[in-house]
């Protein structure tokens, strides 16, 4: 019996759909880090150091790269996760 209702808990365990904490985290700290460029960005900008026109690139830039290198990590993360082949060791 006590195999059976561990076998129930463990089940119950896999049918639950939620986000990884490792997910959640990594694309919290990407966004933070996009952020915090985009404020660099701005920050350039509105010292002088960067023209409208180079500003406006500027943000294209870090929104398309931040996204690029999440959505690069992110693929990383999950094809290590559950990996479809595993090894098979011989002795």
């Amino acid at each position: 019996k006590r195999h059976i209702s561990s076998i129930k808990q463990h089940t119950s365990k896999l049918n639950t759909m939620s986000i990884p904490a490792p997910i959640a985290t990594g694309s919290f700290l990407y966004l933070i880090l996009g952020a915090a460029l985009l404020g660099l960005v701005f920050a350039s900008r509105l010292t002088g150091r960067l023209s409208k026109d180079n500003a406006e690139i500027a943000n294209v830039v870090v929104i398309i790269s931040t996204i690029a290198t999440w959505l690069f990590w992110l693929c990383a993360w999950m094809h290590q996760w559950h990996p479809l082949i595993k090894p098979i060791y011989e002795e």
